[in-house]
């Protein structure tokens, strides 16, 4: 599955809507309605390379984090638990197995 589609499926779990990307910036994601002029009201949203997006939707889903040596585990009362490998970067792996989860949910969801 792409980064895109782990993102769509992780926003859609936690009611954030759309992802979408500007024509001129193809690798910046934003969550919220497309800009039609006046004020925006949509942000720059990545939580597999911003730890405060992926924090925020850890928190927001009630996930149960679970460190290990070389390995984090994410949990979540509906059954779903994912495993990823630290190898030489926790936070990316911590990050990527945040947004896993979260996109897990977002496929079960109706």
């Amino acid at each position: 599955m792409s980064d895109r589609e782990l993102l769509e499926l992780a926003a859609k779990s936690a009611g954030y809507g759309e992802v979408w990307t500007l024509d001129n910036y193809p690798n910046t994601f934003y969550i919220g309605p497309r800009y039609t002029g006046g004020a925006p009201k949509y942000r720059a949203w990545n939580p597999l390379t911003d730890d405060g997006d992926a924090l925020r939707l850890a928190v927001k889903l009630l996930f149960e984090l679970d460190m290990g040596r070389g390995c984090i585990a994410i949990k979540h009362s509906v059954g779903i638990k994912i495993l990823e490998a630290f190898n030489h970067d926790p936070y990316a792996a911590t990050r990527r197995a945040i947004v896993r989860a979260a996109a897990e949910i977002g496929r079960n969801m109706t």
